[in-house]
């Protein structure tokens, strides 16, 4: 079924939860529903969910890039892999990843008073993490990576807003000089334990587990990270 017929179909549809089996590359499915269920099995192509608006979307394989592209309400929760930029400037709702996400995951994430978006990857996520990130939550739980820091190069450049937590051992030896790292503690922790939750609930999986290894919490550490390279005082 075309990319088109199949977005029609889903929006035009009178009931709220809608199952979908055998997609295979359809672009911009869901964009920019609100207020239904919808379960996809195979793998949805680019811009899966961009606009959401309070759908919850279970996928039941892979997703391609862009998932969750500036979406502002609602949830994606992927039982494998996702491609490059997911959650690209997405400013509310969820998108938890089973597996590995792509490059620049979280790119322009922002948010805005209640609007507070969550981006939760199982595995790894690829260069550039929370690239320009401006509010929201990134968390890579790095499952299966052996301590070793979860993620690609650069990662949180240009960031000036949000946070990150990353479980891991070590941190990547390439940090920016604008983000701040620590390890996380209780108080930090605490703050993101119910998506932690609701995480391990979708993909059954023991939070215990999960927290019992380290986490390293990444902030910005100045207002204006491009401060040194446009201004000579």
């Amino acid at each position: 079924m075309p990319a088109k017929e199949l977005c029609a179909r889903i929006r035009e549809s009178t009931d709220t939860a809608l199952a979908v089996e055998h997609v295979n590359g359809q672009r911009y499915i869901a964009a920019g529903l609100g207020k239904k269920e919808l379960t996809l099995t195979g793998t949805p192509g680019n811009a899966l969910g961009a606009y959401l608006n309070g759908t919850r979307i279970t996928v039941l394989g892979n997703a391609q890039d862009a998932t969750g592209d500036t979406m502002n309400d609602g949830a994606i929760f992927v039982h494998g892999s996702s491609g490059d930029a997911t959650g690209y400037a997405m400013r509310g709702g969820k998108i938890y990843v089973r597996g590995n996400a792509g490059y620049r995951a979280g790119i322009h994430m922002k948010a805005y008073r209640e609007k507070q978006p969550v981006l939760i990857i199982g595995g790894e996520a690829g260069s550039f993490l929370g690239e320009y990130q401006a509010g929201g939550i990134i968390i890579v739980l790095g499952l299966g990576s052996g301590g070793r820091a979860p993620v690609g190069r650069f990662v949180g450049t240009g960031m000036h807003g949000g946070r990150m937590l990353l479980r891991c051992d070590t941190l990547p030896p390439d940090l920016p000089a604008q983000v701040a790292a620590r390890r996380a503690g209780k108080d930090d922790l605490a703050a993101v334990e119910p998506y932690l939750a609701e995480y391990c609930g979708v993909f059954g999986l023991a939070q215990e587990d999960i927290l019992r290894e380290n986490f390293f919490l990444l902030e910005p550490n100045t207002q204006n990270p491009y401060r040194q390279l446009y201004c000579y005082s």
